[in-house]
């Protein structure tokens, strides 16, 4: 493929709208390649004209992170298994190999990740450099588990990155918001295959509250909901299992009910019906914390971490010390029950040990994860907003991509090495070749 090819591929933009149909643009132009040299090829072109080039995945960021102006790069096609190395568990992806494929390219090898979030739609690269994390005391997010990475630079040169070539770079390699250069494939620490018991229950808010110390260290992975305008939450604990115990998972009908028509068919209608008449929300609410969620099975890792997620929502999500979670969960009911909203989603509470990387939301710190949401018609920055200052008090650190209002200067007071990732930044694309808006105001301009 020659260079010339390779910038023919380059169309004229059309308008591009995220999953959750926060953001939405129309780049000068587009480029979908299918190569590292053309990755290259289009990042060169780019700079010889004063163009910005940001890459694009599969779009389930809800903030601005990927808002390309002048040319979207999609890594979609750069996809697939590049490499294993068994003695070691490494796995090598290129870059825009979709979370889902995961288990039929890993499954072969006895492999797994050792950690997922509960979605599995995003591409490899886009879910770590934005910090995409599960849920387990003792397990850090999806980016602590690259060893070695390759991407394109400002100037259109490949730069491997590891344990032991450029390795002062990886902490912030590992997870950087698409700021230092494009990635083309990723080396990933994996283990062997596992199976998960999972046990879901309904509990009180204040029971499960004043207990969460001993229910996150008690099982590997430990999560809750919690309904605004009840008393009740649901809960998940995950234990690890070998591989060649007994599964026992959840039949097709129980699996169709539960999971396709309660908690995504049932709670559009549940959202809309809201919309229209908000004062039902809250024995919407109540009715919920009654059909959902109370289940034991046992199944492979991937099916147990992973839900389906049919209903669109936006999503704004904090990480704070994981001691604060109780007092920060507590202020959120308050301040809901306060301002007389009337919240029809459920507010996602999980774990992470800390981690090494520089823009982790873990960093250095074990930390707990509040997440709330709205229905994608609603509008959620009154509420995000009145969220976002509650965790503020507790030294949050926000998910980079999920909605929230904070800039560069707030962010550095509570991330050790922003400094640290900024002067990374400036070594690596002086020019800000990969720069867009959201970029300037949450590293500087």
């Amino acid at each position: 493929m020659t260079v010339e090819t390779a910038i023919a591929g380059i169309t004229p933009g059309t308008t591009w709208r995220n999953w959750g149909r926060s953001e939405s643009v129309r780049p000068l132009m587009m480029a979908s390649p299918s190569s590292v040299d053309e990755v290259a090829a289009i990042v060169r072109f780019a700079r010889e004209r004063e163009f910005t080039v940001k890459t694009v995945g599969a779009g389930h960021s809800f903030t601005a992170i990927a808002r390309a102006q002048d040319v979207q790069l999609d890594v979609s096609r750069l996809d697939g298994l590049l490499g294993v190395d068994l003695p070691r568990n490494r796995v090598t992806l290129a870059a825009g190999t979709k979370l889902h494929r995961l288990p039929a390219l890993l499954g072969p090898y006895g492999l797994a990740l050792p950690n997922m979030g509960d979605i599995d739609r995003q591409t490899i690269a886009g879910a770590t450099s934005t910090g995409t994390h599960g849920t387990g005391a003792h397990y850090p997010g999806l980016a602590a588990q690259i060893v070695a990475v390759t991407m394109v630079t400002a100037d259109g040169s490949i730069l491997r990155i590891s344990e032991t070539e450029n390795p002062e770079l990886l902490p912030a390699a590992r997870l950087g918001l698409g700021a230092l250069g494009i990635l083309v494939d990723l080396t990933l620490q994996c283990v062997p295959a596992f199976l998960l018991h999972a046990v879901e229950r309904p509990g009180g808010f204040d029971e499960v509250l004043d207990g969460l110390e001993q229910r996150v260290t008690a099982v590997d992975h430990f999560e809750f909901y919690w309904w605004p305008h009840t008393d009740g939450v649901m809960t998940k604990s995950n234990t690890r299992l070998p591989a060649d115990a007994e599964r026992h998972p959840v039949g097709p009908v129980a699996a169709f009910v539960e999971d396709r028509v309660l908690s995504n068919a049932v709670l559009a209608l549940l959202c809309n019906v809201g919309r229209v008449a908000p004062a039902l929300t809250p024995g919407i609410n109540r009715l919920a914390t009654r059909v959902y969620g109370n289940r034991t099975y046992t199944d492979h890792s991937y099916e147990v971490f992973v839900s389906p997620r049919t209903t669109r929502f936006r999503e704004m999500e904090y990480a704070i010390p994981r001691a604060a979670i109780p007092d920060a969960l507590r202020d959120i009911r308050s301040l809901i029950d306060s301002r007389g909203w009337r919240i029809s989603f459920p507010v996602e509470v999980r774990v992470a040990a800390a981690d090494e990387n520089w823009l982790s939301t873990a960093s250095q710190r074990d930390s707990g994860y509040i997440a709330v949401h709205r229905y994608f018609r609603d509008d959620p920055e009154e509420y995000f907003r009145g969220v976002e200052q509650i965790m503020r008090g507790y030294q949050g650190r926000p998910h980079w991509g999920k909605i929230h209002y904070k800039n560069a200067e707030s962010l550095a007071a509570v991330y050790p090495h922003h400094a640290d990732f900024v002067a990374a930044r400036d070594r690596l694309d002086p020019d800000r070749v990969f720069t867009n808006p959201y970029l300037d105001r949450v590293l500087g301009v």
